[in-house]
């Protein structure tokens, strides 16, 4: 090898050693960064970390706060209201149900059809639909008029299907998400309009959905 090569090849020799020290020297830097975001990390997961027993203080305190509540108006920083329901679904219903829900800008209905415990649920359907606006200030009378013919509508569209033999009524829910106070489990006062609603006369909830529906031919 001449004088040439040799100087060529020491010199492509210093050139890779040069570059393989820079990519050293980067992948150094960069573990470094990542140990110290993991530090970081570490640090800032230990400082919001709550123990078991601070959890089952917070939980024991709004347990407390939840039952002062409902014991007494005004007894509990929480909001409480008092609900009769005490028999929850146990899985073995069978048959078509219909539900009603009424929140914030959308309305839904829901019709589910349950096999019981082995088969659950053979089928559903769910139609949403927005609230006219002109509804969420105008009356309670015009709003529940709405709820009613859109369950009317809803029910009709199954045809032959929709129809009960004599003295079967409809199994219906209605989730009503406004502040109520009940008497019972199927009587309640509406204590304020919330969501954007400002309709200004007071509603009694189930009383006025059940005289819709009977006019709606659907009771």
């Amino acid at each position: 090898m001449g004088k040439l090569g040799f100087a060529l090849a020491v010199s492509s020799a210093v050139a890779t050693c040069a570059i393989a020290a820079i990519l050293v020297s980067r992948r150094v830097k960069n573990r470094r960064k990542w140990r110290r975001v993991v530090g970081v990390l570490n640090e800032f997961e230990l400082g919001c970390e709550t123990s078991i027993g601070r959890l089952r203080q917070i939980v024991d305190a709004m347990a407390v706060e939840m039952h002062a509540g409902l014991a007494s108006e005004g007894g509990s920083k929480l909001k409480m209201l008092l609900t009769y329901i005490d028999n929850l679904p146990n899985g073995n219903e069978k048959g078509t149900y219909y539900a009603l829900d009424l929140g914030g800008t959308n309305f839904r209905v829901l019709r589910v059809q349950l096999g019981g415990k082995t088969s659950k649920i053979l089928g559903q359907e769910v139609e949403r639909q927005p609230i006219p606006q002109h509804l969420m200030s105008s009356t309670s009378e015009e709003l529940f008029d709405f709820i009613a013919l859109a369950l009317k509508q809803f029910v009709d569209r199954e045809g032959n299907d929709s129809e009960l033999p004599p003295g079967i009524g409809w199994e219906l829910g209605f989730t009503f998400s406004f502040p109520v106070k009940q008497k019972d489990v199927s009587s309640g006062i509406l204590m304020k309009w919330t969501k954007g609603f400002c309709i200004e006369d007071m509603v009694s909830v189930m009383q006025l959905l059940v005289t819709k529906l009977q006019i709606a031919s659907l009771l």
